[in-house]
């Protein structure tokens, strides 16, 4: 897989659009105004459907833990990969999205021309120092025409973003605290994943990055 890297050393400024396909932005810093909001509400999700390290159906734990808010939960074990009403471990429905989580999503896909996109399912991804996630492609929804919206939060990270084969080029996109990748449209279905984090810790968050996405999946 070839890759290209785009600029490391001149960090982007917050506001900046960067266009990365037909469909596809990164909103730099577009999270910071709610940062204050988002971190309780991710805690409170954590207290209701803890952090997980999930196996894959080819039989690997994923070095990645994920939790999941909203009506529909993405999860996957020996069974395959599936959305869910209901979190299999507390066997109890995944927890509330916060208004606060719904609003920035509308408001960062709106900012990106993806207008009246009301997400269903969030899932909310915890890494450490050496987690990464390989190259995919978020194809378990029903509706294809929603985009997926990607908030980023603590360390950094390079976010891996590829064509509509997992063999094509790849960019490396350098995601800091704030950033929001969008991607949809003719982009929906492009391979995309994370190398594996450097030990950079953040001042608020310490050695942890939190993401999470947000997808139409029902």
């Amino acid at each position: 897989m070839s890759t290209a890297t785009l600029d490391l050393f001149e960090p982007p400024a917050p506001g900046e659009r960067e266009r990365l396909g037909p469909g596809a932005f990164v909103l730099r810093g577009f999270a910071l105004p709610v940062v204050d909001a988002l971190l309780p509400a991710i805690a409170r999700i954590d207290a209701q459907a803890p952090f997980r390290h999930m196996a894959t159906p080819g039989g690997f734990t994923m070095s990645v833990a994920l939790t999941n808010c909203g009506t529909w939960g993405w999860s996957t074990d020996s069974q395959g990969y599936r959305y869910t009403r209901i979190d299999p471990d507390s066997g109890l429905p995944w927890p509330t999205m916060p208004e606060v989580f719904a609003q920035l999503a509308r408001d960062a896909a709106a900012a990106s021309g993806f207008n009246d996109f009301e997400p269903d399912a969030c899932l909310v991804n915890r890494y450490r120092p050496g987690s990464r996630l390989s190259l995919h492609q978020d194809k378990d929804e029903r509706d294809f025409s929603a985009p997926i919206v990607s908030v980023s939060l603590g360390m950094p990270a390079i976010f891996l973003f590829g064509g509509l084969r997992r063999a094509d080029r790849a960019v490396r996109v350098p995601l800091r605290h704030g950033d929001i990748v969008v991607w949809g449209g003719e982009d929906r279905l492009r391979f995309h994943g994370v190398l594996p984090l450097e030990d950079d810790p953040h001042p608020l968050l310490g050695a942890q990055r939190i993401n999470f996405t947000f997808r139409k999946a029902g």
